[in-house]
Formats: structure tokens, C-alpha cells, sequence
């Protein structure tokens, strides 16, 4: 999906937890740069780089990646992308992801689940197997770290959001040019409403409620959320509602 010139809705098929879903990494691109925010499960090269030139983009020149976090969907295709753009693509993101995303520290829901090991039903156990392994071949170096309301030149200019709750150093883009809101896992759109993500994939829910009352004081009309897609009705308001810490609903 087109949201402005140089900014695409990359909408990427990805199995998830058994069910076939759609994740939505980000590209922003103009004369100097192709920007990839987030990039998919490992071995998604292929569906990534498609859709990025069906959108008009030389997938050639990517030369820059912005990691909103350290989960396995956003940051398991990279490692696979820098091997096959060498020495080409510089990685972003927050200094609190940083170990976890270059293996020095466990991430955190591969540490959640080591925590449990003993009392885990066998069928987790091998889950947690299988991810540590993966999360093992994912590492990468982080070229560079980003700080809250740091300015950044991409695509008309950016402003980083730091949006601790969902990991330690979670972060949302705002994206100037068309008042857009790449949100990462702060956020999910759910049967085509904006809500938050689900209780169980975050760190600490009232640190997510916190970072959405700093995100309702922007200037949002558009949010792209990693599962869920866009979301355009309203969003500062159902953010305001989302931030509320006695909203309960959907």
C-alpha cells in the first residue's frame, strides 16, 4: 500500500503461531537511500525483495534498516539480507535492543520461556529449542543507536519515539511528511480497529499504556502497524482511549 511517494505498506504472507497472517515492515526510499523498517521472519529474502521492486524500489540500493525491535519477526530476515547486500546495509536501533538483537544479551522472550524450562509442556519445550536456534543464526551488529526524539533526514524526516512495554527499548517512527505513525508492535489493528498488542507478548503493560499516552500527543493520521496493517480512523483519539489504564475493550 502507497501511503506518500517513497513510502510503502510492504505486505508480506508469514505463518504465525500455526495461522497463515500478513506482517507489514515498512520502505521508505528516494534518491539517497531505501529504507527497510523491520524485516519479517527468517528465510522471507525473497517475498521482502518482490514486493519492495513491485513497488518501485531498487531493492539493489537498500542501504539502511530500522529495527523497532528485537523480536524474530522484525529482525529474523536480516541477517540474510546483509549476506546478500554485503557490507551495504547499516542497521539502526535503540540502545536498549541493542545487546539483545547482537546476541550479548537472551532476548526477552526467548528468556521468558528459559525461565519456565522445567515446567514447560514438552511441545513448548521444543518451541523454545527451535527459537533460541533461530535467534542463535539471527544475530547482527548494530551499526548505529537511536535515541528518543532523535531527528532523523530519511524521507522527509523522521523523529524517533522511544515506546518502552513491549520490550526494553521498543521504539515507533514518526514519519513528518505524511503525519504517519510506523508503530512496530506498540500497537495492532485488530478486525480493523486500533488496539493494543495482545497482553501476553508484552513486557510490562502498564509501561505500554505509558508510552501510548506520550504517542496520543502527536499528530497521527496514519498508523502502520506490524500485524494489523493501516489504521486511518481517528487514531490520536483511539490512542487516547487505548492509553487509558481503565480501557478494557476493543
Amino acid at each position: 500500500m502507497k501511503l506518500s511517494s517513497g513510502i510503502e505498506v510492504l505486505e508480506i504472507p508469514a505463518m504465525i503461531m500455526g495461522k497463515q497472517e500478513i506482517i507489514y515492515p515498512t520502505l521508505i526510499w528516494d534518491d539517497q537511500t531505501v529504507l527497510l523498517v523491520d524485516t519479517g521472519f527468517p528465510g522471507q529474502s525473497t517475498q521482502i525483495r518482490e514486493a519492495a521492486e513491485g513497488a518501485g524500489a531498487q531493492w539493489s540500493r537498500l542501504n539502511t534498516v530500522i529495527l523497532t525491535h528485537q523480536d524474530i519477526d522484525h529482525i529474523g530476515n536480516l541477517a540474510s539480507i546483509q549476506r546478500e547486500l554485503p557490507g551495504q546495509v547499516r542497521v539502526l536501533a535503540a540502545e536498549a535492543e541493542k545487546a539483545y538483537i547482537q546476541g550479548d544479551l537472551t532476548p526477552v522472550k526467548l528468556a521468558q520461556l528459559e525461565a519456565n524450562l522445567p515446567i514447560l509442556p514438552e511441545g513448548t519445550k521444543a518451541f523454545y529449542q527451535k527459537l533460541k536456534t533461530v535467534f542463535e543464526d539471527c544475530r547482527v551488529q548494530v551499526d548505529q543507536t537511536l535515541n528518543d526524539g532523535e531527528d532523523l533526514t530519511y524521507g522527509g524526516g523522521i523523529t524517533v519515539i522511544a515506546t518502552p512495554g513491549h520490550t526494553p527499548g521498543h521504539i515507533c517512527l514518526y514519519l513528518h511528511k505524511c503525519k504517519t505513525l510506523v508503530a512496530g508492535d506498540a500497537l495492532a489493528v485488530e478486525n480493523g480497529t486500533l488496539t493494543l498488542a495482545p497482553a501476553s507478548t508484552n513486557l510490562d503493560e502498564n509501561l505500554c499504556r505509558e508510552s501510548l499516552k506520550k504517542l496520543s500527543e502527536v499528530d497521527i493520521e496514519t498508523v502502520i502497524c506490524y500485524h494489523g496493517g493501516v489504521f486511518q480512523d481517528q487514531p490520536n483519539r483511539r490512542i487516547a482511549e487505548l492509553a487509558n489504564p481503565s480501557f478494557s475493550g476493543v
